[in-house]
């Protein structure tokens, strides 16, 4: 547990906490919850915190945040470490919140990657969040639904963060330069090609970005003049150079992960294995390529190998489990797999050609056939009348219509002859024959 004073900055403190924004104003992105009239602004503006997790990846402002409201709320600000904090140490820095909310002093505890505290340290923080004590905020990359007690997690509000763009990496980049928390008391000589390199060096984080500047311009060459001078040599020499080539104008990015896609999608498994090693070796997220591989499961393969999507969402939990660099046979494992799967993108032109038509006709009725009838107003009105349940039915099929009137006949899925979808193709065909053959009767 460590208690301080906002905005601490030490003479030799890092260059991302140097930079740490003192108010919302000074946050770079996550306008969807701090932009003008949005959720958060408007709950720290109105000095109404609630007990709130904050769920993102790395770097994205977390921290920031839950210093910022402390400080527009002038609320204590208590931080907690899962590795530091026993539950006997919770539990009496508890009660002396509860004491200072007597005296009408608020107080929010700061619980860092509260994910790794137990259920028994989860458990502490409960009773005093329940009764108004403490506003609790907890800072998660991972899911909270998975790693944060129900108990505790129904009495907080839940804001998701977003990774950050490289266009905002790059406006903390030159506030950096330009600040004097920074190195804005310095001369300093780079380039808008090679901030841009930085910035997408750095994958949407931004204490990875601000604390790869810091070590650039530490170790860039001092002119006569004093000034400092940020060469690509320089930046080269301090990264990986390899990475730098692979994104350096934001373009190779997706030139490689189109690469893969149209590899798997081609049934070559040699080059999506190329491709994939290009953007790992490179330093491309693993979790990002796992979720592309996710999709393809779906788009390009579909109901032709319904085992895709297993193999895809196993290798993306197992990304998660161990990460870089072990990960890299479980992605090999999931884009060979995906080569060599029968494909079908039956699927995905079904969902755009019913996206389509659901676009035009967003106010079309439900058949009252099939609506819900849990009143008996309802019932009354004729809902759900006439509905047939195929379950009682001795071949589980009813002659039914179940889209509306005005798209009756319409065809979404149509199934290739690869793979499994051969047998769906020929089960629909079934299908339509049979609902053929039993209207015809019924005429």
């Amino acid at each position: 547990m460590h208690q301080e004073s906002m905005f601490e900055s030490p003479k030799n403190e890092p260059l991302a906490s140097r930079m740490r924004p003192k108010n919302i104003n000074e946050v770079v992105g996550q306008s969807h919850l701090i932009g003008e009239n949005k959720i958060l602004r408007k709950i720290i503006e109105s000095d109404n915190v609630p007990s709130m997790i904050f769920w993102g990846p790395p770097g994205v402002g977390k921290t920031t945040l839950a210093r910022i409201i402390a400080n527009e709320t002038k609320s204590e600000f208590i931080t907690f470490s899962a590795v530091t904090s026993g539950i006997k140490e919770i539990k009496k820095v508890m009660e002396e919140a509860d004491a200072n909310k007597r005296m009408g002093i608020n107080t929010i505890v700061f619980v860092d990657e509260i994910h790794r505290f137990n259920k028994a340290q989860q458990d502490a923080f409960l009773p005093f969040v329940e009764k108004g004590s403490i506003v609790l905020i907890g800072a998660t990359t991972e899911n909270p639904s998975f790693e944060i007690n129900n108990a505790l997690l129904s009495r907080c509000r839940v804001f998701v963060l977003k990774e950050l763009s490289s266009e905002d990496i790059l406006v903390l980049l030159k506030r950096a330069i330009t600040d004097e928390r920074g190195f804005g008391k310095e001369k300093i000589e780079i380039s808008e090609d090679n901030l841009k390199l930085i910035a997408n060096f750095a994958n949407g984080d931004a204490r990875s970005a601000l604390t790869t500047l810091d070590m650039i311009i530490t170790n860039a060459e001092l002119g006569e003049d004093g000034t400092i001078k940020v060469t690509e040599d320089t930046i080269e020499s301090c990264l990986n150079k390899k990475t730098l080539l692979y994104d350096k104008n934001g373009e190779e990015h997706y030139n490689l992960i189109s690469a893969l896609h149209k590899s798997m999608r081609n049934s070559d498994p040699d080059a999506a294995v190329y491709w994939l090693a290009r953007m790992l070796e490179a330093g491309e997220d693993p979790i990002y390529i796992a979720r592309r591989i996710t999709r393809f499961a779906s788009e390009d393969i579909g109901l032709a190998d319904t085992n895709a999507l297993n193999v895809a969402i196993n290798v993306y939990q197992a990304c998660h489990f161990i990460g870089m660099p072990e990960c890299n046979v479980h992605l090999a494992e999931a884009v060979i797999y995906m080569s060599l799967a029968p494909k079908s993108n039956a699927c995905d032109v079904a969902y755009m050609l019913a996206s389509s038509d659901a676009k035009k006709m967003l106010a079309e009725p439900v058949p009252l056939v099939i609506r819900n009838a849990p009143t008996k107003l309802m019932k009354d009105l004729n809902y759900g009348k006439g509905y047939q349940y195929a379950h009682d039915t001795k071949d589980k099929l009813t002659t039914m219509e179940c889209l509306p009137e005005s798209l009756i006949g319409k065809t979404y899925y149509r199934p290739g002859t690869q793979g499994n979808e051969g047998r769906f193709k020929q089960r629909l065909e079934q299908i339509k024959e049979w609902k053929k053959e039993h209207k015809d009767k019924q005429k």
